[in-house]
């Protein structure tokens, strides 16, 4: 046994998307429900663990051994996924790695992520859209999405399902036949994109950055739980007394609703089209005091500043440690780790202080910092559908300009026709930040 492409389905009744893979497994409830996997390329088979079929021992093993490389599309979930099932059912065939802090997890050496191997050739990053760039003849089934929602996910009780907050297979044989079928599929059109890239390989070196960054993410981050607990309860009594303040002001119902704060105002002789940030700030100046201090309060009431403590708590894994933080090449056009949501971003604001900001609470006001100036922006501009072109780990629209040396740039085509390496850049001098 040289490689594993696999792929797992799972249930757990804790968000995947809002408290990560690792959270996720950790729950009493976590539990595998399909194996699909190939073994030396060969022929898909699907482990029904629901149905009381068990992994090969030697599949076990080759999960931990890593002289055999495994392939999984972000096969991060499949590798702490894993980690946690052989923990706790197969504690015989689990063998951890490095300090206290990861040890709990498979070693990410001998894990390759197919994700990660297109995200190098500049393809996109669901395994959706990357078989329809490849133009694959095995495609993902659409059914998927619906069929997860119903068997990995909790289910609200209702008279109708007897008060159960889960599907099984025996709810729904029909499903669960097809749901067997996706699980195959998704291996079989992982196999696919590494046929179809297999004259591209991805270096060993970023392999190797690869496994490091998987160890980071498995060491994770401390957090001061009860300094994130303390801000979320002091934002909860802070909104508390602001809330009561402000029906107090306008006796309206829900001081919440744009509606009725519009209405609330326009009886009071202040038409407002919009209760946006900018708008707001535009009639502070002008407006009565009564209006003037219902306004500051909506404001500070809109405020999202506890969100990134609430991200905390969300994330937060049973030993006090986030992880996954990082997604590796998520800046698939030059390679770079970055964050998704949460990214954060160099900006100086209307008043000249300069500080950090997560990317999607940067205002329309903020100048943000390019690596060698400040520049205005003007968020995201739908310019039409155009062609691209990819060229040297660029994929943007023709006339799209590129720099060839420190102070020449030239579209993006001619850079091509031309064969002209795009320019890297050097460190900038990124501003301190007081």
């Amino acid at each position: 046994m040289k490689t594993i492409s696999l792929d797992l389905e799972t249930f757990s009744d804790v968000d995947l998307n809002s408290c990560g893979v690792y959270k996720y497994s950790q729950s009493s409830s976590f539990c595998i429900l399909l194996f699909a996997y190939s073994v030396d390329g060969g022929e898909v088979r699907v482990i029904d663990l629901m149905a009381g079929q068990e992994i090969p021992d030697d599949v076990l093993e080759a999960l931990t051994d890593p002289n055999v490389t495994k392939y999984a599309y972000n096969a991060i979930f499949e590798r702490v996924c894993l980690s946690e099932y052989l923990r706790r059912y197969k504690p015989e065939f689990f063998k951890g790695y490095g300090d206290e802090a990861t040890r709990k997890y498979i070693s990410p050496r001998g894990w390759k992520c197919t994700m990660t191997w297109a995200a190098y050739m500049g393809l996109p990053l669901s395994l959706r859209n990357v078989g329809l760039a490849l133009k694959l003849d095995e495609k993902k089934m659409e059914e998927g999405k619906d069929l997860i929602r119903y068997f990995c996910m909790p289910c609200k009780p209702t008279n109708a399902n007897g008060g159960r907050t889960r599907n099984l297979p025996a709810h729904a044989p029909d499903k669960w036949k097809v749901f067997k079928a996706y699980n195959k599929r998704d291996v079989e059109v992982e196999m696919a994109v590494q046929h179809k890239l297999r004259h591209f390989p991805v270096p060993e070196f970023v392999w190797e950055e690869y496994w490091l960054d998987q160890e980071i993410n498995d060491r994770g981050i401390m957090l001061d739980m009860p300094l994130v607990n303390n801000a979320i309860s002091f934002d909860e009594q802070t909104r508390e007394a602001l809330m009561e303040r402000m029906k107090q002001i306008t006796e309206v119902e829900n001081p919440n609703s744009v509606q009725q704060m519009k209405a609330w105002l326009k009886e009071n002789g202040l038409e407002m089209e919009s209760l946006g940030k900018k708008e707001v700030a535009a009639v502070l100046r002008t407006a009565p005091s009564e209006l003037a201090e219902a306004l500051t309060i909506r404001q500070m009431l809109s405020k999202s500043s506890v969100r990134k403590y609430r991200a905390m708590q969300n994330a937060v894994c049973q030993d006090g440690r986030a992880r996954g933080m990082f997604q590796f090449y998520g800046a698939n056009r030059s390679g770079r780790f970055c964050l998704a949501e949460g990214t954060q971003v160099l900006i100086k604001d209307k008043n000249n202080a300069i500080y950090e900001k997560n990317i999607e609470d940067v205002d329309i006001d903020d100048l943000a910092f390019d690596g060698e100036n400040w520049v205005h922006h003007e968020g995201v501009v739908f310019s039409g559908d155009k062609d691209v072109i990819t060229w040297d780990g660029i994929t943007a629209t023709p006339c799209h300009k590129v720099f060839i040396d420190a102070n020449t740039t030239i579209t993006l085509l001619e850079a091509k026709e031309r064969g002209l390496r795009i320019w890297q850049g050097n460190k900038s001098d990124i501003p301190s930040i007081e």
